[in-house]
């Protein structure tokens, strides 16, 4: 794996050269996003690592991993992040899953999300009653307070919303990090650590288009 990231590395060097103007801005971006706010530096790397597992960058998580561990982020807590990044996923299934019965209403609403079809969950819990049961079961154990608070695992849920970019994963988990108390400055800063994440990913894979192009 060094050796892959080594030569990813001598890439993202030639990409500073090929485009400094935008190499600067992106590094400044990403500076000015992880700067200490009303989230620490440690709960925006740990933000950082669970919506790294959405985008799928083992780059951007052996990045943000490295930089959560320097500012004193335990491997327990990384995992719950992690934990909380899955379970948020597996509810965007879940919660999409109830355009099923739309699908099937002729007279059903054009208006694709509406807040109105989460009712349609119950269609889905009584038709797929095991495997719903497993599902609320393990969101529950995710996002249940451990190492992380469910404050900070509430934001998190957030930000992976934004990077899965699921409509009733934000309105959900907004509502619930809203009454544990997070503020609008706390979601804001988690959804720029989930947007410069998701560029750094793009980020990344420019510096491995430059390394195909190399070879």
């Amino acid at each position: 794996m060094s050796s892959i990231f080594e030569s990813i590395e001598h890439a993202q060097a030639q990409l500073k050269e090929l485009a400094p103007n935008q190499w600067n801005a992106f590094q400044q971006f990403n500076e000015l996003v992880f700067k200490e706010g009303a989230l620490s530096v440690k709960e925006k790397e740990i933000i950082a690592v669970a919506v790294t597992h959405i985008t799928q960058c083992s780059r951007s998580t052996d990045f943000h991993t490295k930089a959560a561990k320097k500012a004193g982020a335990s491997l327990k807590e990384l995992v719950e992040a992690a934990f909380v990044a899955t379970a948020i996923k597996a509810g965007g299934g879940v919660t999409h899953g109830t355009h099923v019965h739309n699908a099937k209403k002729t007279d059903a609403s054009d208006f694709l999300y509406a807040r109105s079809n989460l009712q349609n969950l119950k269609s889905i819990g009584k038709n797929a009653h095991e495997g719903f049961k497993g599902y609320t079961q393990f969101n529950a154990a995710a996002t249940t307070e451990g190492m992380l608070n469910t404050k900070l695992k509430e934001i998190i849920a957030v930000a992976v919303g934004i990077a899965t970019q699921c409509p009733y994963c934000i309105d959900v988990h907004t509502k619930k990090a809203e009454n544990l108390g997070a503020t609008n400055e706390e979601l804001a800063e988690a959804i720029m650590v989930s947007s410069v994440v998701a560029a750094g990913s793009s980020f990344t894979h420019i510096a491995k288009m430059i390394q195909s192009y190399n070879d």
